[in-house]
């Protein structure tokens, strides 16, 4: 997969795109990732891409053209039309679903936003969707562009040592993730569940499925509604937590 972040502050991105796994997997091939700046696309000596609002109000809009020309150099250097993303508050709320669709995508392109916003003819014009991470406001696109990359360049094969390494955490089933435990076997008094040092897979299995049903009862319970659980399952929860 090849990510293009269209910023006002590439080596913010650029910075933590390098780090860590993602980082690796960036060196490695497994995916592409490529922040460009958008001043290289404004037309005047000073590189400005806002101006004032018509109709009047406070702060700037970022303006069409810096942007257009932007996204139109990148589908010029994929040779294709990337999937493209405004970062906005108004989108949208980012979830494990979305990522699970945006997966499927080649190519992303993540627009990141500042000031009042983005001329709205850009937006008819050139976006696809508009994402969110969540109910509230910041200064600018970029932490949730690096959000979204992140967690979507995890599930690129490639990037993890394995499937199984996003596929049993909190989210991507519905539930959230079971309870970890590290050497020693006895901390401070409070032992590690015997279960998990038997050996017997199946009962480590079931433990842990038993244990992320449980934790998402009592911390996320309006996730249960759309989670793929068994008869079982729901009866047993029911009468645990909302009673019989």
């Amino acid at each position: 997969m090849r990510i293009d972040i269209i910023t006002l502050f590439p080596e913010m991105c650029e910075a933590v795109m390098s780090e860590s796994i993602i980082g690796r997997a960036r060196k490695s091939g497994a995916i592409e990732v490529n922040c460009h700046q958008l001043r290289d696309y404004a037309f005047d000596k000073h590189r400005r891409v806002d101006d004032a609002p018509y109709g009047g109000g406070m702060g700037m809009v970022m303006m069409a053209e810096p942007i257009a020309l932007c996204f139109e150099d990148i589908c010029r250097k994929v040779e294709a039309r990337p999937h493209f993303i405004y970062m906005s508050p108004q989108g949208k709320t980012l979830t494990q679903d979305k990522l699970k669709q945006l997966a499927e995508y080649q190519n992303v392109c993540l627009l990141c936003g500042h000031y009042e916003g983005v001329d709205e003819r850009l937006i008819e014009e050139y976006v696809d969707e508009e994402i969110s991470i969540g109910d509230y406001v910041l200064t600018g696109g970029e932490l949730p562009a690096l959000v979204l990359a992140d967690s979507l360049s995890r599930m690129i094969p490639g990037v993890l040592s394995d499937d199984e390494c996003f596929e049993q955490e909190s989210h991507y089933n519905g539930l959230l993730e079971y309870p970890q435990y590290t050497r020693p076997s006895v901390w401070r008094g409070k032992e590690v569940p015997p279960v998990l040092m038997s050996g017997h897979h199946k009962n480590i299995e079931n433990f842990r499925r038993e244990q992320s049903l449980v934790r998402t009862a009592q911390k996320r319970p309006e996730l249960l509604e759309k989670s793929d659980l068994s008869q079982e399952e729901r009866l047993a929860l029911k009468n645990r937590f909302f009673g019989k």
